[in-house]
């Protein structure tokens, strides 16, 4: 899959510039004219970087920049600020207001393309996020749950997993496997967008795990935004035939050949709204009973710990 980088700038011969330099890399470019329309493809096409000019009408690339970095779903999304030669004070508002990097207009295409390379090498290390998902990480996921633990509020954590994965991986291929990831993903942030607080937090654990941090009162009706939009956009993913099966023939995990249904979603939600919960190891071991529970019901489906303690 090409990198995607979105281009916000109003200046068309500037973007004309931009697209051909990045093309020519393979990169796959996306282009705003202006600030707004800019953050509203963000979360249309899901860019791995954006380069946006300082200086535009509506909302210059401080403010754009500003608004990425502010939501916890977007803020692993690397962005280089592109300023006009000799204005240092637009490179240091640049930064200030949270770009990675920035670039002097006229640029040498070649030391822009560096830039990225490297932008996009140190977003990975230093954030941890998944390269197939640009995700936060475990290590992210962690951090995260300790901050939760210690706000003393309500909170809850749902923990995803994909059902017959392995199968569809299988008999796909790896290619339309990790299609079937990125678009549970796209799902899970566009629930916690929908229905959720901007402080919500989705990471991806690893293969096909992810977790959705949130309000306590929240969880319930992401899980089951992201229940209905993943059973709806599923069956795109296979061929007619076995759509119209409603099942694919693969072999287990002992090598025996039998019938696996369609792609299903399970998600275990851990809350402290009925009860006390000191560590994050005892997160995660609810969280696992719960998925487990969830994955017996033999399709998409959310359970909500409301057991009280004695």
């Amino acid at each position: 899959m090409a990198i995607k980088i979105l281009v916000i700038d109003d200046d068309p011969d500037i973007r004309d510039v931009l697209r051909i330099t990045l093309e020519s890399e393979k990169y796959e470019v996306f282009e705003a004219e202006n600030g707004e329309e800019g953050i509203k493809m963000i979360g249309q096409k899901s860019p791995d970087l954006v380069l946006v000019d300082y200086k535009m009408p509506k909302m210059d690339g401080r403010e754009v920049c500003s608004l990425i970095k502010k939501d916890i779903l977007l803020r692993h999304l690397p962005v280089i600020m592109v300023t006009g030669k000799g204005e240092v004070l637009d490179r240091v508002g640049g930064l200030d207001s949270g770009a990675d990097d920035y670039v002097v207009k006229p640029f040498e295409p070649e030391e822009l393309l560096a830039r990225i390379r490297m932008v996009l090498r140190r977003s990975t290390i230093d954030l941890e996020a998944n390269p197939l998902t640009r995700l936060p990480g475990n290590v992210s996921i962690m951090n995260e749950l300790n901050a939760r633990l210690a706000s003393g509020k309500l909170f809850a954590v749902c923990y995803v997993d994909l059902d017959k994965f392995k199968a569809y991986n299988d008999t796909y291929g790896f290619e339309h496997g990790d299609e079937v990831i990125r678009e549970t993903a796209r799902i899970l942030l566009s629930s916690a967008r929908l229905h959720g607080n901007p402080d919500d937090f989705v990471g991806h654990i690893g293969g096909d795990d992810f977790v959705v941090v949130c309000a306590a009162d929240k969880a319930e009706r992401i899980s089951a935004t992201i229940i209905e939009d993943f059973d709806k956009s599923m069956p795109s993913f296979y061929n007619e035939t076995d759509r119209k099966n409603g099942y694919i023939v693969a072999h287990d995990r002992q090598g025996i050949e039998r019938k696996f249904p369609l792609l299903s979603i399970s998600i275990g939600v851990v809350t402290n709204e009925f009860r006390v919960i000191d560590h994050v190891a005892q997160i995660g071991e609810i969280g696992a009973e719960l998925k487990a529970y969830a994955k017996n019901l033999k399709k998409s489906n959310y359970v909500l710990d409301k057991r009280r303690e004695e």
